[in-house]
């Protein structure tokens, strides 16, 4: 890596896609405290997070908070800010509120295509309704989006980091990632 890549940890304790931790929120928390540039906590229940989770986060750590969920509708941006996130990702949308805190994940390539250039995308290689990997590559995305583009989902160590990506986020291989990383040692 010629560039430093930001880290967005994720505290996840589960999907619902039958994964799950080992470990509790407050250990994964720890991990992703220690390792992350920017935590990211769950609002979604479906991978068992919660504002009251973001808000625990918050008293928890000065680190930027991504809010991580679909947040389908602005009032959901509005609550994630208000609970304490310095960032909210965005599904499938372009909010109308809050843009310069907002992370937008297209879902496909068309998608990525509508974004404004002046926002953060993040590129899932993960389909967030079945579970399953994606055709469309973060390749394919980083030669579409020139700007700020996350990679996120199947990074397990530092050599799954794309070439391009000027962060990841990564969640369920929290812990292998981790010890990947010479400074967390």
């Amino acid at each position: 890596m010629n560039k430093k890549v930001e880290i967005i940890a994720e505290v996840k304790t589960h999907s619902p896609f039958g994964w799950f931790s080992n470990k509790s929120w407050d250990e994964l928390f720890n991990v992703a405290n220690k390792i992350g540039d920017i935590i990211s906590i769950h609002t979604d229940s479906r991978w068992n997070g919660s504002f009251e989770l973001l808000q625990k986060a918050r008293k928890l750590t000065q680190k930027p908070i991504l809010a991580k969920g679909i947040h389908e509708n602005d009032e959901l941006i509005q609550r994630a800010i208000n609970a304490g996130a310095d960032w909210v990702l965005v599904v499938g949308r372009i909010p109308k509120i809050h843009l310069d805190k907002c992370m937008i994940e297209p879902l496909t390539l068309q998608e990525l295509k509508s974004i404004p250039n002046n926002l953060r995308v993040v590129w899932n290689s993960r389909d967030l309704f079945t579970g399953e990997i994606k055709k469309e590559s973060f390749a394919e995305a980083r030669t579409l989006y020139k700007r700020w583009l996350c990679q996120a989902s199947n990074i397990k160590t530092i050599n799954d980091i794309e070439i391009g990506a000027d962060a990841v986020l990564v969640g369920t291989h929290l812990l292998d990632f981790a010890k990947s990383l010479t400074r967390f040692t």
